[in-house]
């Protein structure tokens, strides 16, 4: 990990990225895009090189997405495990795309395959954060029923994370889809409070309650822009920001 400059101080020491699945889509309708993957890939080392520790948690729906499954008349659970072995899937794709840039990067997953990856165990993730390693938690929390927003916040939580990274497809947080409704408010910041009784659509609401219930900020911002991961962990990124009062 590169040194830091010392006029370059991030405002966290310590941050889980929450990353949809399909932002590795690129343009392409299904999948993993490889020049986007390898993007996302720089973007993150480019802020490992602030000196920040960094685990991820990245979603499966470029691949399957498990309540889709069962809105076809798939049974819930089954579709859920289809949907954290998708999560796998993208988790090793990244891991191998960090590895190509002199990033070390370790998969932790939450449903054991020791063949592929590391099980999840909470003291051996941190121990991979203190040595510099980007941690990547895939298989969801192991249980069906649950996103993998709340994956996310339950991660954060463990890891001691100081705030987690929303990475979406806007600038933020808006009253409605500013893509669907051109009179869409955007809000610079938000309490978990508002965020719950207004019901906007930023994590889902046990994520919202674990981030508040244990004091960590959620940053909310476009994976769109280059170096955006940076700018965040800089205070220099257009991004609404979620806490208490």
């Amino acid at each position: 990990m590169a040194a830091v400059d010392d006029e370059i101080r991030p405002l966290f020491r310590r941050a889980l990225i929450k990353m949809s699945g399909e932002a590795l889509q690129g343009d392409n309708a299904y999948g993993i895009d490889g020049a986007t993957l390898e993007r996302f890939a720089f973007d993150i080392l480019e802020a490992a090189n602030l000196g920040v520790e960094l685990s991820i948690v990245i979603g499966g729906g470029n691949i399957f997405r498990g309540m889709a499954g069962a809105a076809q008349g798939m049974d819930r659970v089954k579709a859920d495990y289809m949907g954290m072995l998708a999560t796998v899937m993208n988790a090793l794709a990244l891991e191998q795309a960090l590895g190509k840039l002199g990033v070390a990067a370790k998969v932790f997953s939450a449903i054991p395959m020791p063949q592929v990856c590391e099980p999840f165990q909470r003291d051996k993730a941190l121990e991979s954060l203190g040595e510099g390693v980007v941690a990547i938690f895939a298989g969801g929390t192991g249980n069906p029923f649950f996103t993998t927003d709340t994956t996310a916040a339950l991660r954060a939580a463990e890891m001691g994370a100081e705030v987690i990274l929303k990475a979406t497809n806007v600038d933020g947080v808006y009253s409605a889809d500013p893509k669907l409704d051109p009179s869409a408010v955007r809000y610079d910041e938000l309490t978990y409070k508002d965020v719950l009784a207004r019901n906007l659509k930023v994590m889902d609401g046990a994520a919202i309650a674990i981030a508040r219930d244990n004091g960590i900020p959620v940053a909310v911002f476009s994976l769109r822009d280059e170096g955006c991961i940076a700018k965040v962990l800089l205070g220099q990124a257009r991004a609404t920001m979620i806490r208490g009062e």
